[in-house]
């Protein structure tokens, strides 16, 4: 094997990698670092509600839309995890439409959570 300053015997250029450091072969690959649970995850995203819990990282913004125009088939209960309901929302036409106009409130006022009990806080 060759070292990194000299030449290649077979005559071929490295392949530069922008961006990222080449890994000898047989090294573990270096992942990078996890993101810490509750952090934001892109600019101006909150990470806690302002009563201190977790926040979400669903957008209020999709799941009122999905609420507002698809409610009566449950599909924003979907995307914030919320199977089980979101079959029921399906079942009942949206709890014949005052589930759909609760949940479409809850959701205008920042009172609604995912699946893990987690409020929707940012809009984008």
């Amino acid at each position: 094997m060759t070292e990194p300053n000299q030449p290649n015997p077979y005559g071929q250029q490295p392949y530069p990698q922008e961006g990222a450091p080449q890994q000898a072969y047989g090294q573990p690959y270096a992942q990078q670092p996890a993101q810490a649970y509750g952090q934001p995850t892109g600019p101006g995203r909150q990470a806690f509600a302002p009563d201190g819990t977790p926040a979400s990282d669903k957008t209020i913004l999709i799941a009122f839309l999905l609420a507002f125009f698809l409610g009566y088939l449950g599909i924003h209960r979907f995307y914030v995890g919320k199977i089980g309901t979101g079959i029921l929302m399906i079942l009942t036409v949206g709890g014949f439409g005052i589930w759909q106009l609760i949940d479409v409130i809850m959701l205008a006022v920042g009172a609604f959570k995912d699946k893990d009990g987690r409020k929707l806080v940012n809009w984008t």
